[in-house]
């Protein structure tokens, strides 16, 4: 039986929900004992996932960019690396008190393989021991636009860190596909250990029921797929850069479905053009012609109904998202980012006819327009990437570990 630790980055949730699935994998190949390591909500949601393996779950306080309006605050981040900000102890500090702790968990374990997404410290304690470590990303050295330079030593010394590891899964497709292209600039020690492995793409088959109401709603309806996602601050800036576009006179009539992704009931309802609010299913008793639904957290039915039939769906340009949108259900995107990462893989997505960028109201309110504009030319080129899509990221990375396992033994 052997040891595997699964290291999760926890800022956002897109390295848990790989990290989740690929864990399902895992579980169906062997038995083997697994261990996993976040903080914050992550830490939490790792609780509640496997509420039978608690011992195995631990806390580890990793450093994580210091929340501000619309996602990270840059100012904020920065002081923090030699000063305390808002209760964060100096950056350093907290560098050197984490991985005390994860050497101390690793000692005590003894691990036979670690798998880290997003947590580079866990590469340079698995190196110094001899283990044979996986890095799951889909950034290296990202480009930064020219009001971020000042993070570059940063990534300097980041990229270092992931280099330490055995072997760098890339979480997307190959070239000429990557939609991760300009957030991968690879040091020539790094490419050396590279490996495309795909999206870790939710391939398993929905079993339908009964309809919801809000699917019954929907059903003959043009609209767009409007997602909230990310952590408290990333969702809030996404959901206020939207409420800013739903206000101007041009999308009156411009039908909606806003994903919150909070488990909050309190959330969902619907709104008429003039602005009357009916829950779901009185919407749907009636026939309310609607023009906005708001829902905290869509069943996998229901976003997979929502989806496959809306006409184009509106991201914050998470790597997640975007393969899921883009690559699993060949929709266009309209693309409003919060990160430099979010930004690089939008331009990609727009220079390749997949979606479009927007920023502020004005621009999304146009971008809605050229969306309905030029639909046939962004459907055939979304048609033609999701034929080359490769989402298969959880399969090939397990045959990856059962391979090392097996030449272990």
């Amino acid at each position: 039986m052997a040891k595997i630790g699964q290291f999760i980055y926890p800022w956002g949730n897109g390295h848990y929900s790989r990290m989740i699935r690929l864990n399902e994998k895992l579980k169906e190949m062997g038995d083997n004992e697994f261990h996993y390591f976040s903080k914050g909500d992550i830490y939490k949601k790792l609780l509640e996932k496997f509420p039978d393996e608690k011992e195995s779950i631990h806390e580890v306080l990793m450093p994580t960019p210091i929340d501000g309006k619309f996602g990270p605050s840059l100012t904020k981040s920065m002081l923090n690396f030699l000063l305390p900000v808002d209760e964060n102890k100096p950056l350093v500090t907290q560098i050197s008190s984490y991985l005390k702790d994860e050497a101390k968990l690793y000692n005590k374990i003894g691990f036979d393989l670690v798998i880290n997404d997003g947590d580079m410290g866990s590469n340079v304690l698995a190196k110094r021991r001899s283990i044979t470590s996986l890095f799951v990303t889909n950034q290296f050295k990202p480009k930064l636009w020219k009001s971020r330079l000042y993070f570059k030593p940063a990534l300097e010394f980041v990229a270092k860190q992931i280099s330490k590891a055995s072997k760098i899964l890339v979480a997307d497709t190959e070239p000429p596909y990557t939609m991760c292209e300009y957030n991968l600039n690879f040091t020539k020690e790094a490419r050396e250990k590279v490996i495309y492995v795909g999206h870790f793409a939710n391939v398993k088959k929905i079993e339908k029921s009964e309809k919801s109401d809000l699917e019954k709603l929907v059903s003959d309806s043009v609209y767009g797929y409007w997602m909230r996602t990310g952590n408290k601050s990333t969702n809030d800036g996404t959901g206020e850069r939207y409420e800013e576009a739903f206000h101007q006179s041009e999308m009156k009539n411009e039908k909606r479905i806003v994903s919150h992704a909070r488990n909050d009931p309190s959330i969902d309802r619907v709104l008429d053009k003039d602005g009357k609010e009916y829950s779901i299913s009185e919407a749907y008793e009636k026939k309310i012609d609607w023009v906005q639904i708001d829902k905290g957290f869509l069943s996998e039915q229901e976003k997979d109904t929502v989806v496959g039939f809306c006409k184009y769906s509106v991201v914050n340009g998470s790597h997640t998202v975007m393969g899921e949108i883009l690559g699993s259900h060949a929709k266009p995107i309209i693309g409003i980012p919060i990160y430099d990462e979010h930004t690089n893989q939008i331009e990609w997505a727009k220079e390749k006819k997949l979606g479009l960028f927007a920023q502020n109201r004005v621009q999304i309110v146009g971008a809605v327009k050229e969306m309905y504009e030029d639909y046939e030319e962004f459907a055939d080129s979304v048609k033609e990437f999701s034929r080359n899509f490769n989402g298969n990221g959880v399969n090939n990375t397990a045959t990856i570990v059962s391979e090392i396992l097996e030449d272990k033994k």
